[in-house]
C-alpha cells in the first residue's frame, strides 16, 4: 500500500474553491482552479496566489552550520549576509545533481527551501554528511510547522504592502526579512523570490495565519488562486529548471547551464573533485530552449533531431500562453546547441520544425 498523500494547511481551501486536485511530490495539491491559461495570464498581468506549503523547509543551526552548508552545496554560501539568499545545488560525488534549492542566511544559521519530492532524501543526505564529518550542527525540518504562500506578478507589491509592516520597495530580489502581518500582528518572513520570472514574494508564517491571509488576499480582485499547472507553464517560459525533468543525478551543472552556481574556489564540497575535472571541457550535451512557430505540443522524452539524426530529447514542453505557440527545453548535443540551430522534434510520428533559442523565452521582470 502506498503512503497516503500529505495535505497542506490550505488543502480544504483549495477543495472549497473547486480546484482540480492531484498528487504531486507526495502531496495532495491543486493543479488548476479556473484553468491553467487563465491563471497563467493573470499572474503575468496582475497577481497569482500559490500554496507552496509542500516545499521542504529545513533549518541548520549550531557552530558547524556554515561548514555543513558549504560542504553540501555548490554555491558559496559564506558570501551571503544575513537576510540574503542564493540559488544552489546539492551534488553527488560524481557531480550529478541531487537537488536544486534556495539557501537563506539567517542571523543564527541557515534555511534551505527544497523540492517536496526530495525533502526526505535531502534530510538524509545532510544527516549523513554531518555524521561523517562530525560536524556540530543541528538539522531541523520545519515543513509541517509553517505554511508557505507565494504571490507573484506585477501587482504583487502594491497588493501585499498594506498587509505587512515590511517596507517592500526596499526589499531586494533574493533577500528576506522578518516582519509581521498587520492582521493579527502575526510573525512572517517575507522573501522577494519566486518561480515565475515575475516580481513577487513568498510568505512563511504559521498555518493558522496562512489561512487568514489566503482568504484576505483572495478578497482583492487583482489576485487569483493559481495552481501547479500554471506554475509549471510560468517557470518554463522563464527558463527555470524543474527537478526530475531538467535536473537529476545523471545531469551535471555544466550540462544544465548552471556553471554560475558552482564555486570551485570556495574549497572542497561533495562533488567538487568531479566538477573540477569537468570544468574546463565542453559537455557532450547542453540544456537549450526550443521554439516552434506552431503545431502540436512537445512533451518530455520526445526525440530531438538534426538533419534526420537524433541529437537529444525534450525535458519539458508546453503551449506558451504568453507567446501563443509551443516551447520546450531539451538536452541536445553541444554541436546542435547554438542559438538559431535548426532542429525537428518527433511529435506523434511527425517531425515538427524547431530552432534553438536563448533562455528565457519570456524576459524576467524580477526587481534587482
Amino acid at each position: 500500500m502506498s503512503d497516503p498523500l500529505l495535505r497542506t494547511p490550505l488543502a480544504d481551501r483549495h477543495e472549497a474553491l473547486g480546484a482540480k486536485m492531484a498528487p504531486f511530490g507526495g502531496w495532495h495539491m491543486p493543479i488548476q482552479y479556473s484553468g491553467i491559461v487563465a491563471e497563467h495570464l493573470h499572474t503575468r498581468t496582475s497577481a497569482g496566489l500559490f500554496d507552496l506549503s509542500h516545499m521542504g523547509r529545513l533549518q541548520i543551526t549550531g557552530p558547524g552550520a556554515t561548514d555543513l552548508v558549504q560542504q553540501a552545496t555548490t554555491n558559496d554560501a559564506a558570501r551571503l549576509s544575513p537576510g540574503a539568499a542564493q540559488y544552489s545545488l546539492i551534488c553527488n560525488e560524481q557531480g550529478g545533481v541531487i537537488e536544486d534549492l534556495v539557501v537563506y542566511r539567517l542571523e543564527d544559521g541557515w534555511r534551505l527551501i527544497v523540492n517536496a519530492s526530495n525533502r526526505v532524501r535531502v534530510v538524509a543526505h545532510l544527516g549523513e554528511l554531518r555524521e561523517r564529518g562530525a560536524i556540530d550542527a543541528t538539522l531541523q525540518d520545519d515543513t509541517f510547522d509553517l505554511a508557505l504562500l507565494g504571490i507573484q506578478g506585477p501587482e504583487s507589491e502594491a497588493i501585499l504592502q498594506p498587509m505587512v509592516d515590511v517596507d517592500l520597495p526596499s526589499l531586494r530580489y533574493y533577500h528576506a526579512v522578518d516582519g509581521r502581518m498587520r492582521e493579527g500582528n502575526t510573525p512572517v518572513t517575507v522573501s522577494r523570490t519566486g518561480y515565475t520570472g515575475e516580481d513577487g514574494f513568498e510568505l512563511m508564517l504559521s498555518s493558522t495565519a496562512a489561512l487568514k491571509i489566503w482568504d484576505r488576499l483572495l478578497e482583492d480582485p487583482r489576485v487569483k488562486a493559481t495552481g501547479l499547472g500554471a506554475r509549471d507553464t510560468l517557470r518554463l517560459e522563464a527558463g527555470m529548471p524543474l527537478y526530475g525533468h531538467e535536473l537529476n543525478e545523471d545531469v551535471s551543472p555544466y550540462e544544465a547551464g548552471l556553471k554560475r552556481v558552482v564555486r570551485l574556489d570556495k574549497g572542497k564540497f561533495v562533488g567538487s573533485n568531479a566538477l573540477a575535472a569537468q570544468s574546463d571541457g565542453e559537455p557532450a550535451r547542453r540544456l537549450v530552449g526550443i521554439d516552434f512557430d506552431s503545431g502540436a505540443v512537445p512533451r518530455a522524452e520526445f526525440p530531438v533531431n538534426q538533419n534526420g539524426k537524433p541529437v537529444g530529447q525534450v525535458t519539458s514542453g508546453t503551449f506558451s500562453p504568453s507567446l501563443k505557440h509551443p516551447i520546450a527545453m531539451a538536452y541536445v548535443a553541444s554541436t546542435a546547441a547554438a542559438p538559431g540551430a535548426e532542429l525537428t522534434v518527433t511529435i506523434r510520428g511527425s517531425e515538427a520544425p524547431a530552432r534553438v533559442v536563448k533562455l528565457p523565452f519570456v524576459p524576467h521582470k524580477t526587481k534587482r
